[in-house]
C-alpha cells in the first residue's frame, strides 16, 4: 500500500481527525476536521474485522478510540 496517496494534499481537503470503534455493536463512527460525522456499521464479525484492519494501517494510532464496554451489573 502506498502511504503517500493518504496524505492530505492541501488545507482544504477534508480529513479524519478522529475514529472511535464500537466493538460491542461492531461500529465505527468517523468525525472529520470540517465537523462532518459517518456511521459505518457492519453486518457481521468478519466484516468487521476486515474495516478494523484497514483503520488500523492506514489511520493513525492516536486519533483511533474505543468505546467502553457496557456491562449489567
Amino acid at each position: 500500500m502506498n502511504h503517500e496517496n493518504l496524505y492530505v494534499k492541501s488545507e482544504n481537503d477534508e480529513y479524519l481527525t478522529r475514529v472511535v470503534v464500537d466493538t460491542c455493536s461492531r461500529t465505527f463512527h468517523m468525525y472529520s476536521n470540517e465537523g462532518g460525522t459517518r456511521k459505518v456499521k457492519c453486518d457481521s464479525v468478519d466484516e468487521f474485522m476486515t474495516v478494523l484492519d484497514l483503520v488500523r494501517r492506514v489511520v493513525d494510532d492516536d486519533i483511533i478510540g474505543y468505546s467502553d464496554v457496557l456491562t449489567k451489573k
